[in-house]
């Protein structure tokens, strides 16, 4: 089987578990999340740990999983915030003491704040649900329209110490993209103020291209053209939600500055 069809099914498919479960909401979502967060701390770790390093031994996995945890029994946002701060916090310290790096504390912030936030975006009602798959079309919308403009616009380089194939032509097709395609999902779901859906919009498109430059600077940091092989012909998962989850936090705090920190979609698509 070629990559590109290895790469074709192999998005369908998670198109179609991801979309199931962000339908579904509750634990099921929520057991999404968790998978999220762990995938992203493994693949993390991987990339930044050195070979054969025992550091801080199991600290940080044993945090993870308190973590995954409480995500999973759906503690509201009084109890996790705090839990991710302990949690870094500690993590950060031992690393001090032992003088094994920042790496670990980092990548527990990364994972735990990514699934903190789709995980309280979606809560329970139509409110998270439109939250989700507006947070989807942004993204993915950004993600086709930025390869698609750039391959053929072409044109200056984007950040070309970080990810030589991105071009500002696409940088920029992807926020057009991303708020069109904001503005039909908001629409067709009957959210009001659509100025400011569009706005939002524009901002979770820069947030989510500045994300998968981040993630590209990280591999780029431990010498990894991938994050990881978990998902067959993409690499890993990091790969695929770098964009995601860095809009996906964004979006949460625009809802918790506009609603609170435990219903944030309900300040932004009150439907």
């Amino acid at each position: 089987m070629s990559n590109l069809r290895l790469r074709v099914i192999s998005a369908i498919v998670l198109a179609i578990i991801t979309l199931g479960l962000t339908w579904l909401g509750g634990l099921p979502f929520r057991l999404l999340c968790a998978v999220i967060v762990a995938a992203i701390f493994y693949e993390w770790t991987r990339m930044s740990r050195p070979a054969g390093a025992t550091g801080l031994g199991f600290v940080p996995e044993a945090l993870l999983v308190v973590f995954i945890g409480a995500l999973i029994a759906g503690l509201a946002a009084s109890w996790l915030l705090p839990l991710v701060v302990v949690m870094v916090a500690a993590t950060a310290l031992a690393a001090s003491v032992r003088k094994a790096g920042p790496w670990d504390a980092s990548g527990l912030a990364y994972a735990a704040v990514s699934g903190l936030s789709l995980a309280l975006l979606r809560d329970g009602d139509r409110s998270g649900l439109v939250a989700i798959l507006f947070l989807f079309a942004v993204v993915w919308a950004t993600d086709i329209f930025a390869y698609f403009v750039g391959r053929a616009v072409g044109g200056a380089k984007l950040a070309p110490s970080i990810s030589p194939g991105k071009t500002r032509s696409g940088a920029l097709g992807g926020a057009v993209g991303g708020v069109i395609a904001g503005l039909i999902l908001a629409a067709a779901a009957g959210v009001g103020n659509l100025a400011l859906v569009g706005l939002v919009a524009l901002v979770l498109s820069i947030v989510a291209q500045a994300g998968d430059l981040f993630e590209s600077w990280v591999k780029r940091r431990h010498g990894h053209k991938d994050s990881g092989a978990l998902i067959p012909g993409h690499g890993g998962v990091m790969d695929r939600v770098d964009g995601l989850v860095a809009a996906a936090f964004a979006l949460y705090v625009i809802g918790w500055i506009s609603a609170t920190a435990d219903h944030p979609a309900q300040g932004l698509f009150p439907v």
